[in-house]
């Protein structure tokens, strides 16, 4: 049975509906978090004068993204209301996730008696399989040296091209969302013009939900278009794998616009760590308009997930790229 979470007014002269506390449970994954978030939405529904909220996690030992979404969600509806927002009795372990994912400087936290640097403490929490297994890992390295070395090779006559179209920078970095959220900084070689960010809004979007695509985005270069369709834009991304902020097959790493607008179940993709392919790149790719669909193929990568698999999607990711039709814009 799912533990639910509490909502308690503290015995204070305070009147009740300007401070509550939300007792959460021990774990905070998707059910317990959507559970949690809802209790919020009713909170500030119903105490329009709701001058603080204390979230306890004294009973607290594990959450996964979703719970991590379900605080981000909580803090915009604090923040919305003018409602202050704390954080009390964080275990060593909730404070970890907090840390990785930079919240820790969002929130306003007191952290609980146990002893914080205990060994057990210090284990990332293992929100899917793939996340701490060693033989993933060492396949993303080996294969991130490899694609480092092609991308050694490619690198003189892409900058050329890149530079004879436009002579604009090789590079583009851009901040996208790794696992449970954390931010990191993702490598392409450029195939937009330079101003394409602030040019965003003139672009249709054709995509369900917080996903942006357009098949003929006016944004994109001559030899971008080139690049886009073989994937060679996206080969600077096996820095990143190397570095850890990716792997070589996962889910696709969104932007921090992006889930801005996701909703405590969505959350759910970022308990793996983003990859360079995965589902959605053998399966359709930018064909793909409804977000919905989207999520249900990062789902079943993590239900299907094993070192074998991961194999399988980089043979089937080759056979993709070297067909007419790769999906890809």
């Amino acid at each position: 049975m799912v533990d639910s979470v509490k909502t308690s007014s503290p015995a204070s002269a305070l009147v009740q509906s300007e401070f509550q506390t939300i007792q959460l449970p021990v774990s905070v994954a998707v059910v317990e978090a959507t559970a949690f978030k809802q209790q919020c939405q009713t909170l500030f529904a119903e105490h329009s004068d709701l001058s603080e909220l204390v979230l306890d996690f004294a009973e607290t030992r594990f959450i996964d993204s979703s719970g991590i979404g379900a605080l981000v969600i909580c803090h915009r509806l604090s923040a919305a209301n003018g409602s202050k927002l704390r954080l009390i009795n964080v275990p060593p372990q909730v404070m970890m996730v907090l840390s990785l994912t930079e919240l820790d400087k969002v929130f306003d936290i007191t952290l609980s008696t146990l002893e914080k640097n205990s060994a057990e403490d210090q284990v990332l929490p293992e929100t899917h399989p793939s996340v701490n297994s060693k033989a993933k890992r060492a396949l993303d390295i080996a294969g991130a040296l490899v694609g480092i070395f092609l991308t050694a090779l490619i690198y003189v006559p892409v900058a050329i091209i890149i530079q004879l179209d436009d002579g604009g920078p090789v590079f583009f970095a851009q901040t996208r969302c790794s696992w449970l959220g954390r931010r990191f900084r993702i490598w392409k070689f450029r195939s937009m013009v330079t101003n394409a960010e602030a040019r965003k809004n003139e672009v249709a979007n054709q995509v369900e939900g917080p996903l942006f695509k357009n098949e003929n985005d006016p944004r994109i270069t001559k030899i971008g278009a080139f690049l886009r369709k073989t994937s060679l834009d996206e080969f600077p991304q096996f820095w990143n794998v190397l570095k850890g902020d990716m792997s070589l097959v996962g889910t696709r790493p969104p932007t921090p616009d992006e889930i801005d607008q996701y909703e405590v179940g969505a959350w759910q993709r970022l308990n793996v760590k983003p990859g360079m392919t995965g589902e959605w790149q053998v399966n359709g790719r930018s064909s793909i308009t409804k977000f919905e669909d989207v999520i249900k193929l990062d789902l079943r990568y993590q239900e299907n997930w094993s070192f074998f698999y991961d194999i399988k999607l980089i043979i089937k990711t080759v056979l993709v790229l070297f067909s007419k039709d790769s999906g890809a814009h």
